[in-house]
């Protein structure tokens, strides 16, 4: 799975709107979890993460404004190495040994991906 599929599972994943109940599909649909969009209910993304945050005891995590944070509580992998894929995936142009540039990118290009997959964001966050 890539990187940003798993950011996207652990957020829509999550929510219990973004999964149909059991036989509600009329046949030959997909379940309205399928495919996050204008269809389907907006999902509250900081109620989630924050959430996720929560669960984080003791450390200050920041996933408003930082990649890392958001991945460290989504429990996904923020290695360095890990971001670079991720800028890869997404088709980052830049130099991705300037990783305070390439951080500040895929944290909007994160935020914009999750606001047109049907994410609901806070004004503040910027995409």
């Amino acid at each position: 799975m890539s990187i940003f599929g798993k950011i996207m599972g652990a957020i829509f994943g999550s929510h219990p709107a973004s999964a149909a109940p059991a036989g509600s599909a009329p046949s030959g649909t997909a379940p309205a979890g399928a495919a996050p969009g204008a269809s389907a209910p907006a999902v509250d993304v900081a109620s989630i993460v924050d959430a996720a945050v929560a669960a984080h005891k003791g450390e200050k995590l920041e996933w408003r404004t930082s990649i890392v944070d958001l991945m460290k509580a989504l429990d996904i992998d923020s290695s360095l190495a890990a971001r670079k894929d991720l800028a890869k995936e997404l088709g980052y142009s830049g130099d991705t040994n300037d990783s305070a540039s390439m951080n500040v990118w895929l944290h909007k290009q994160v935020m914009s991906k999750l606001a047109a997959n049907g994410g609901k964001l806070p004004p503040e966050i910027k995409h």
